[in-house]
């Protein structure tokens, strides 16, 4: 029998409808503004003057270019290091025939309370000459225990009579890791991709932090400078100082803008199996 819509059920709808319009209308107005090569200021349904100048302006400058390819090499190398960090980790902590095992699950949930501190933090990548490299803003984000514990909640609902089959059948842990865990784990591999690389894709503390060299600087750090008028890229084409931040805003929003719609059902299904147990 179908259930009939209430009252609260169309407040709902319509709290979503305002949400939604909220965090839209925003991202409209600075697409807008990023094809206008007019300057003006203020809300516009169309741009009054058409041109792809400031996207030109943005992918032809060394300026912004250098640091987007800088922030696609870390989103691709970190979020293929953290995952294999993740996955490899939540494998480990299922193994309840393991020695130490529960010494080790607690020890790691220990550091999602308390943690060195910043100034330490710091300390021990200056000592390690970790900083002013790429590879520090690779593995500060790669190694994060909350994904871990997601992977692992996973990794626990796949029926334990698949790892006795497994067994049976002679092959290894890591086979079983390999050939059995991984491919009945693409929903969670998704949905934890997406939620590193969104990270590294966004990163900017790390860079502020342990990145001094220019040359190093990830999109974000650039963009910000852009924003505030110290490193603006020079304009061509027509394109006017507003049509070039604009542009430099959409860029940096618009991977993850196309590709979430494509992982958006793994990314649900992700993050809610293994979250509910019987």
């Amino acid at each position: 029998m179908k259930k009939k819509a209430t009252a609260f059920d169309y407040a709902l709808v319509v709290i979503f409808i305002l949400i939604s319009i909220i965090m839209i209308v925003p991202i409209y107005k600075v697409l807008i503004d990023s094809l206008d090569l007019k300057t003006a200021y203020g809300m516009k349904l169309f741009p009054e003057r058409f041109g792809m100048a400031g996207y030109v302006s943005v992918f032809t400058n060394p300026t912004l270019y250098k640091p987007f390819l800088v922030s696609c090499l870390t989103t691709v190398v970190g979020t293929i290091t953290g995952l294999t960090i993740a996955t490899l980790g939540a494998y480990v902590l299922i193994q309840w025939k393991m020695p130490g095992r529960t010494l080790f699950a607690n020890l790691m949930l220990f550091t999602m309370i308390f943690s060195g501190g910043m100034i330490p933090t710091y300390l021990v990548m200056k000592t390690l000459h970790l900083t002013n490299t790429l590879l520090v803003v690779i593995l500060m984000p790669a190694i994060n225990v909350y994904n871990m514990v997601l992977m692992r909640n996973f990794f626990e609902g796949i029926p334990d009579s698949l790892f006795e089959s497994a067994e049976i059948d002679g092959c290894s842990p890591m086979g079983i890791f390999l050939k059995i865990v991984l491919p009945l784990s693409k929903a969670a591999l998704t949905a934890i991709g997406l939620m590193y690389a969104v990270s590294y894709w966004n990163d900017y503390t790390h860079y502020k932090l342990y990145i001094t060299n220019d040359n190093l600087y990830n999109f974000q750090m650039k963009l910000r400078s852009v924003i505030m008028g110290s490193d603006l890229p020079h304009a061509i084409g027509g394109a006017t100082e507003n049509t070039v931040k604009n542009a430099a805003v959409i860029v940096a929003i618009l991977p993850f803008m196309i590709i979430y719609p494509f992982c958006q059902k793994y990314f649900i299904q992700g993050v809610n199996i293994g979250a509910v147990k019987e």
